[in-house]
């Protein structure tokens, strides 16, 4: 399962990050070559165009915590926008919304009702919304940084116990993925994922861009973790087989979908639960994070929660000023507005005083 990813470069560093090895072929290579493939050494490399479509007016907008219904680039075969002989093997990088939207949906974009951040590679072919893009050649390849995982594998918890992992690809030694002063575009490693998109028209005709990430059964490597991982790519050949459409069929491009190999994670703090929280501190390691501060007040209603106070703190003094005048009148007596002397009230009687008045009182005698 894949639920939340990591993405913090913008447009021209996403191209720069998103290099590949000029003349890409279909041909298999040896180990020597895939080695070189894998790793982007040894061949010229080639930096895809970046093709921001219209998707209703929406933009990507970079994030350490990025979910489905937002805006994420996505690498597609440049075959999909060009007829061109040199275009085969070209690559375009498109933003696209996560999540496909149905092509048989009307109204809002937003409002099909359906969960389709992920696609199960097992169910692929007999599904009414996945089979046909896939049988159109519409595949693409999900980056970014890192995808979040929640730990569901084990003893039952509640959601919002669950321990949050980051997960990503191998990096360089002295390259720490949360850290960005460690590493540029040019080395940073993203993590690449298998996916199909569509293309949504509403009533007046604007398209939208949306995909979905495939999925499988956990490898031994994520199984403790999750039950379910994302198709992730991890060498240039796997990229090349499903992203060529025309060349690689249907069958040959399901093939290069295969459980990672390797991968590396650290637990973050569980501020990913909420995608409102874009700070920084959601992809680092949890002893690294800072505690999560307290959000800032709203100054009107800071104005009104003071001026409140000021009102209440007022009542208070008049109400204490009332009672000590009271008090003083009451116990001490005084004078009034004309200056006249203000008598102290008389003293309730006491039932005691009753009962010894009575007591001291001669017996009268009866009349004969």
């Amino acid at each position: 399962m894949c639920g939340r990813t990591c993405l913090t470069l913008d447009p021209d560093q996403v191209i720069c990050a998103c290099k590949y090895p000029k003349k890409s072929t279909r041909k298999e290579p040896d180990f020597k070559e895939k080695d070189d493939m894998k790793d982007g050494e040894g061949s010229e490399m080639e930096t895809p165009e970046w093709r921001a479509e219209y998707n209703l007016g929406r933009r990507y907008q970079a994030s350490y915590n990025i979910a489905p219904t937002d805006i994420t680039p996505v690498i597609v075969s440049a075959a999909h926008f060009s007829d061109a002989e040199d275009q085969e093997c070209a690559r375009v990088v498109t933003p696209m919304m996560w999540g496909m939207i149905p092509f048989w949906h009307k109204g809002d974009y937003r409002r099909h009702g359906l969960t389709t951040n992920n696609c199960r590679l097992e169910h692929l072919m007999d599904s009414k919304l996945y089979r046909g893009p896939f049988k159109r050649g519409q595949r693409c390849v999900v980056i970014c940084e890192g995808f979040y995982e929640w730990q569901t594998a084990g003893p039952a918890k509640k959601p919002s116990e669950r321990e949050a992992y980051l997960v990503f690809v191998p990096q360089a030694a002295d390259v720490k993925i949360y850290d960005k002063n460690t590493w540029s575009p040019q080395d940073v490693k993203l993590l690449r994922m298998a996916g199909l998109f569509d293309v949504w028209e509403d009533e007046s005709g604007d398209k939208m861009y949306s995909y979905s990430i495939i999925t499988f059964q956990s490898s031994k490597i994520m199984s403790w973790m999750h039950y379910r991982m994302p198709a992730i790519l991890e060498t240039e050949q796997q990229m090349n087989d499903w992203l060529d459409f025309k060349r690689v069929s249907d069958k040959e491009a399901l093939a290069t979908l295969r459980p990672a190999t390797e991968l590396q994670w650290h637990r973050v703090t569980k501020l990913v639960n909420n995608s409102r929280n874009k700070s920084e501190e959601c992809n680092k390691p949890i002893e690294l994070a800072a505690k999560p501060a307290k959000p800032p007040m709203n100054k009107t209603m800071m104005s009104w929660l003071n001026a409140r106070k000021k009102r209440e703190d007022q009542i208070k003094a008049k109400q204490s000023d009332d009672e000590d005048q009271e008090k003083e009148a009451t116990t001490m007596g005084g004078t009034s507005a004309d200056g006249s002397p203000v008598e102290r009230p008389a003293k309730r009687p006491r039932f005691r005083d009753f009962k010894r008045n009575r007591t001291a009182a001669p017996p009268q005698s009866s009349g004969s």
